[in-house]
């Protein structure tokens, strides 16, 4: 972890764009509680296939036009075109936006073709080839193995090769097992990777929607604790309550070991991220390093 060290801690929330009006509203809501918490960004994220371009670029142009944090809009490469992502790139940079999230993208049911661009370093290359230094880029990283690759070794060199190809930073897939975050930092600096790689964190709501979720992008949810959030059945309640004691202490464990921020995937809603924020007590050390 001594790699990860030395970066000057950075703290993020990611939003997905709203579906209604009332989305609409309640994100905003939602961004001005965070914005309290003084985040370095906020993402946004883009649907499979490009779904959400349009929702994607209104909910970014009006979270950089509120001000409270600079805005980062993910780009997928599946479905897109050189040109489609120039133009969505030209519009970014008209607009001082200079934070990006590079991304390979789930290929949609019934896709045939992924589009120009097949992997999230290419897009990377791109983007450098075509805009240089503008952009502050950030990939994706996997600490349990992205679970359409071969193996943990294959991982790790397309991980690097997004690095390579001009990424400044990484966000990892959420995990509830810090061994696996250290252990793979630990790959990452035999490989020479020299980065920050920030823990992607959610927080534990509905649990049936969490693993499913989770079962779906192969984000693995320890045994111990699918046994214990299945014990409680239908009590919400008690679901909440002990999955903000499970994410304080994962948050807490990693950060402790030097990790270099924190990216919390929110949903959407501000609730469980402000009390594990709280819990934590990074009010203070925020105002400092954002």
């Amino acid at each position: 972890m001594e790699s990860q060290r030395k970066f000057t801690r950075t703290f993020s929330f990611e939003f997905f764009p709203p579906q209604t009006p009332m989305g609409v509203e309640k994100l905003r809501i939602t961004r001005q509680q965070l914005a309290r918490l003084n985040p370095k960004f906020f993402s946004v994220t883009f649907g499979a296939g490009g779904s959400t371009q349009n929702r994607t670029l209104e909910t970014v142009l009006e979270i950089q036009d509120e001000g409270y944090a600079e805005a980062a809009p993910h780009l997928s490469c599946i479905g897109s075109t050189s040109e489609n992502i120039r133009s969505q790139l030209r519009t970014y940079s008209d607009r001082g936006i200079s934070c990006l999230v590079a991304l390979r993208g789930d290929i949609p049911s019934g896709m045939a073709q992924p589009g120009e661009f097949r992997y999230a370093a290419e897009l990377v290359e791109f983007i450098r080839k075509e805009f240089g230094n503008s952009f502050h880029i950030d990939v994706a990283a996997y600490p349990e193995c992205h679970p359409q690759a071969n193996s943990s070794q294959d991982d790790l060199l397309n991980f690097k090769r997004k690095i390579e190809a001009g990424a400044n930073s990484a966000i990892t897939q959420y995990f509830y097992n810090a061994d696996a975050y250290f252990k793979f930092i630990d790959a990452c600096e035999i490989a020479n990777i020299n980065i920050p790689i920030v823990p992607g964190i959610m927080p534990i709501n509905k649990f049936t929607s969490l693993a499913r979720f989770s079962d779906a992008c192969g984000a693995e949810i320890p045994r111990w604790l699918r046994k214990k959030m299945e014990g409680y059945g239908n009590d919400i309640a008690s679901i909440r309550a002990y999955g903000l004691d499970v994410v304080t202490d994962l948050c807490g464990q990693l950060l402790d070991s030097g990790a270099p921020g924190l990216h919390f995937y929110t949903m959407n809603s501000s609730d469980l991220t402000t009390i594990i924020w709280g819990r934590l007590g990074l009010q203070e050390e925020a105002k400092l390093t954002n």
